[in-house]
């Protein structure tokens, strides 16, 4: 694998990426760069502009300026649907599930199998889209007791587990998670961690929002930090969770810097 990504350009580039909202300057020139097969945690305190970075790239915000290269290709999204069709999945904070759906219908929802047409009328292939949700949880290690269990009965793990294979279940080259361990137990945690680790196992290139760094720290491959819309820290992690928690947190509030507003302003 290593040797083979090596010779790859990055799967996403972001490039000078900047963006207001009227007088307030959300993101002031940011770089980001994502390798294939990595895991990069995103950090950094309230109004950082992690989400807006985030939403940029999955296409729910245009930048002002900046440019995204995927895979080598510039690509300009002007929906989520853009993003989605190019294979860029976010996995939001709130899961965004139909809770009186079952499980299988989450994850075909908006891309439902079809049987046949006649006209305007569609018959779904109900056997096809549990028989596909089988295996990708299967695929994914997620248990679950049915996928025509209704999504209501599910746990707040259990509900991040299938939101997270529902982004993985069209071929996304990169996949965002916002929060992902967010108001869980430990033991949810614990599962959508290893869940994480299972996606990065088979190829995915995830980028997770997360307030919680021991999280980062545990399935990251390298953390970036944002700090009043600029790019402050961009490395591999290393050292022990004290130490790494230590120089997140110097970095968030501004303690230490490795990007003089000069070079990105």
């Amino acid at each position: 694998m290593e040797s083979t990504t090596q010779n790859r350009p990055p799967i996403v580039e972001m490039r000078g990426i900047k963006k207001n909202f009227g007088a307030v300057q959300a993101l002031r020139g940011v770089d980001l760069v994502l390798p294939h097969n990595e895991v990069l945690g995103l950090v950094g305190d309230n109004a950082a502009g992690k989400s807006t970075l985030m939403k940029i790239l999955s296409g729910a915000y245009t930048p002002d300026e900046g440019e995204i290269i995927l895979d080598g290709q510039p690509v300009h999204f002007s929906s989520p649907l853009d993003a989605r069709r190019q294979g860029i999945e976010m996995v939001y904070q709130d899961y965004a599930l139909a809770n009186n759906l079952d499980i299988a219908a989450n994850v075909f929802l908006g891309r439902e199998a079809v049987s046949f047409s006649l006209g305007p009328i569609s018959v779904l292939d109900y056997h096809l889209m549990e028989q596909e949700t089988k295996r990708l949880l299967e695929r994914l290690k997620i248990r679950v007791d049915s996928v025509r269990q209704k999504v209501e009965r599910l746990s707040g793990g259990q509900r991040q587990a299938v939101a997270i294979a529902r982004a993985t279940a069209f071929d996304a080259k990169v996949i965002i998670m916002d929060e992902p361990t967010a108001a869980l137990s430990v033991a949810a945690i614990s599962k959508v961690l290893d869940l994480i680790r299972e996606l990065k196992a088979q190829g995915a290139s995830i980028i997770i929002i997360s307030h919680r760094l021991e999280d980062i720290y545990h399935v990251g491959d390298r953390m970036m930090v944002l700090r009043h819309g600029r790019k402050v820290h961009d490395a591999p992690i290393e050292g022990d969770i004290h130490e790494f928690r230590e120089r997140a947190v110097a970095y968030m509030v501004g303690a230490r810097n490795d990007f003089p507003v000069e070079e990105v302003a």
